[in-house]
Formats: structure tokens, sequence, C-alpha cells
């Protein structure tokens, strides 16, 4: 019996892939909600980081940088790092991209840059004692940084499914919006998938990477076609935008051609995993002054879904007691004063600082964004430790603070982007965003948007781990 590439890559690895996805934790191990003492201190850091990420890895180094003699130490769940920028290439199986492209290892990062890393589910957080309580004991702060990532709001999106269902839709239909089992899982679904449609789901509000879903279904249109199976990638989008709108759509009209679907306006009403059959109400309207449109109830199967729900802030974030935003993300609310118009320290208290996808500051939530407000945090972390003063606006107006990368397809690779500039808004940091065309083609894809989408990502891990 002949044995594909395909069917190999079927049998070897299931277990694994079926071990990544047993558990439900958040991006911290913790459930949501869930507090807790210590029954042991294990000692006091003058910093101390809740999550390794790319804005949790970039203020420890950072500080260090500055001041070796800084006492900082990152507390997060995982032994490993995986990366969720860049993952896309992965699913749509590009030379010389895995999953172990994405994946590093946090002790290479702690012996090049001399900060302390605590393994550990963090159970909650006494800011009056200064004290983070973890699965291994107590870990006190003179300055705490909430750097956790988001989590999935199914339970406010689909306020009457049960537990259960929940946790199968993490199972059988991952969103892979957080780093770990969930991005194997997807992985291995993509790559052992038959003929089929793929859906997509883009969700309203504030999540994290806007671009990522629609990235995601030109990367597995472009896998579909290079391992010869019928069947389009549909995205049901709940509202009508689209990053990036125009390049995108450029992309999947002469790349893909018509293997791409985007629906517009359509809103998840239930998923029966069983029967791998999605139902949703679309609505259309006439034109711009039609507010109510005209809804239509559809159902659709599917072969993969990847199913990405609402995003919140990472349970820790409750956890700490800070002042959030009243919406369903629930950003941190950030200080500001005369003196410091715009600060990475939150208004709840002056000791806990915010950085990466939680900021209620009004800028992308992308890993360049997570790195750049991780460097201006260690530089006002750095001031205060060291009894001076300093404010982020003096960083301010930014250019290319934020240059986000799309590959859209393969044979040429080619890629899209876009560039954001930061500046001060009112109390917080705003952006404005634009995405260029190549002057010789007239198109928004070029082939040296690829290369620098590779050169990027490559050097973001070497700032990042050496």
């Amino acid at each position: 019996m002949n044995i594909s590439r395909r069917d190999l890559f079927k049998f070897a690895g299931i277990s694994v892939a079926a071990a990544a996805v047993s558990g439900c934790t958040t991006a911290t191990g913790a459930t949501p909600g869930a507090q807790g003492t210590s029954v042991k201190m294990l000692g006091k850091h003058q910093v101390v980081i809740i999550g390794g990420g790319w804005g949790g890895l970039t203020v420890a180094k950072e500080l260090k940088k500055i001041d070796p003699k800084f006492d900082v130490a990152i507390i997060e769940k995982n032994d490993s790092f995986m990366s969720c920028p860049f993952s896309n290439c992965n699913l749509g199986g590009l030379k010389g991209v895995s999953l172990s492209t994405l994946t590093h290892d946090y002790s290479q990062a702690v012996e090049k840059n001399g900060y302390g890393m605590l393994t550990a589910v963090v159970t909650g957080i006494d800011r009056v004692n200064k004290v983070v309580h973890t699965s291994k004991g107590g870990v006190g702060y003179d300055i705490l940084v909430l750097a956790p990532g988001i989590d999935y709001n199914y339970k406010g999106q689909f306020p009457t499914w049960s537990d259960a269902k929940i946790a199968k839709a993490r199972r059988v239909a991952p969103a892979a919006l957080v780093p770990g089992g969930e991005h194997v899982a997807l992985d291995r679904l993509v790559k052992t998938m038959e003929d089929g449609d793929v859906v997509i789901t883009v969700p309203a509000g504030k999540y994290r990477c806007p671009p990522a879903p629609f990235e995601r279904a030109s990367m597995i249109a472009n896998y579909m076609k290079k391992e010869g199976l019928n069947g389009k990638v549909i995205i049901l989008n709940e509202t009508a935008e689209i990053a990036k709108g125009a390049a995108f759509k450029e992309s999947w009209a002469e790349i893909n051609k018509g293997a791409v679907v985007h629906e517009s306006n359509c809103k998840i009403s239930d998923v029966d995993f069983d029967k791998k059959e999605i139902t949703y109400v679309q609505t259309v309207f006439k034109d711009k002054d039609d507010t109510e449109g005209t809804k239509t109830t559809k159902t659709i199967k599917y072969g993969i879904f990847n199913f990405i729900p609402h995003n919140m802030s990472n349970p820790v974030i409750e956890m700490a007691g800070v002042a959030t935003t009243p919406d369903g993300f629930k950003k941190v609310k950030m200080a500001t004063s005369p003196e410091k118009p715009v600060s990475f320290a939150t208004a709840t208290d002056a000791a806990v600082f915010a950085v990466g996808d939680v900021v209620g500051h009004a800028i992308p939530p992308s890993g360049q964004s997570a790195i750049w407000s991780g460097k201006e945090c260690a530089k006002e972390i750095a001031h205060i430790l060291h009894g001076k003063s300093y404010s982020v606006a003096s960083a301010l107006p930014y250019k290319s603070a934020n240059v986000c990368y799309s590959m859209v397809g393969e044979n040429p690779e080619e890629a899209i982007m876009v560039n954001h500039e930061f500046m001060v808004a009112g109390p917080v940091i705003g952006s404005k965003g634009s995405v260029p065309k190549d002057e010789a083609s007239g198109k928004f894809r070029t082939t040296g948007l690829a290369k620098a989408t590779h050169d990027w990502y490559k050097g973001a891990m070497r700032d990042l781990f050496n």
C-alpha cells in the first residue's frame, strides 16, 4: 500500500494534537475569575511581569538593558514560547515554516538577558500587599506589569451554551489566537483535511491582530490549492470591516480566484459540532441610509471550522482589580496627568502597568505594537526606579511604530502591509494607518514585502531571545 505524504502526516503526531487540546485553560492557565492565596512566599522582585509574550518579554529585556542591576522576573504558565504572529505562514505550508519555527525556548532568553522566570499559574493578585499569588507560591513586587494577552468570551457571545459545549468548541474548532495547543490543533486539522469548505469567523469588537483571520484565509486557500483539495475558504464576518481590506480583496480576486469568499454582517446563532453545521443570521443593507437591513437565517456545512469568538482581556486583568473600559473586551484604563499626558501605568494603581493587547490606548493589538509599547513601558518604569520622571508623550508622534505584514500568496511569495503612526490623542495613544501600493506594479502585494515579512519575524525573535 502506498502512503502519501499527507497520509503520513495524518498518522504521525495525532496523539500530540490530542494532548495539546485536552485542556481548556486561559492564556495564563487560570480559570476565569479565580482567586487564591499562596501557602508560601517565593521572594520579592523590583518588577514582576505577568505574561511571557511579545510585550512581557520586551519589558523584561529592555529593563535589564537600561540597568542590569534591576531585579526583574516574569511569571508565565507555559514552559516554552509560541508565536501567534507569523503562524498563518505555517498553515499556508510556506517553504521553511513549521510549528518549530514558531516555538522558542524561554531558558535562552533568561540566560541571555538576565531576568528571572517562574513557570506557574497566576491564581490571585493582592495589590494592597503587592503580592502575586501563583500555583507555586507568592511573589512580591514593587512594580507589577500586566501583559497576559487575551482570552475568548464564548459565554458572553453564547450565554445559553453549556460549559461542555464551549469546551468542545475549543477542541474541535480551535480559534488559534493564543499560543499553545490550539495552534497545534488547527495545524493538524488543516494538514490532514480532505475536500470540503473551511469556515473562518471574524468577531465584532476588538480582537487580537485584526488582519489575522483574513491572512489565514489567504494562507489556507494557498495550502488547499497546493494540495489539490476541492473547496473554498468562507469568511463569516460579524461586521463588514476588513483590515487592509482593499489589499486583501485584490489578492483574493487575482490569486485565489474565487477560492476565498467573504460574507459580511453574519452573526453566528448556533453551531452543531457533530453535524458540522453553522447557523447564522446575515443582514443585507440596501444602501447607507438603511439602518435595519434584511435579515436571513442560513445554515452551512463545513469541513474545518476556525471558530474565532469574541475576544476579551485575560482574566488576570479582573484579578488585578484595575479599572477597565465598559465594552466586552475590558481594556485597562490608563493613567493620565498634565505632566504625563499618556502612560502605561493603570489609572487605578500607579504601581501597576499594562502592555500588549489589554492596554486602553487606541493602538493596533499586534506583535509590533506590543514590542513598541513594551519598550516605552520599560523606559517609564526605569525612570521611576531611578527616581526620575518620564513621559511617553516625548516619544510621540512616532512614525512606523507598527508595521504589520500579511502573507497572501506563494510561487511567488507575496505580502501586503499596513504602516501605523502613533501620536498623542487626548488621554491615550492614538494611531493612523496606511496601506501602500507598489508604484511600479500598482498592486498592494509584492515579493519584496514577502521577504520583509520573513525578515521582520526573524529579527523580532532575535530581539526577544538573544
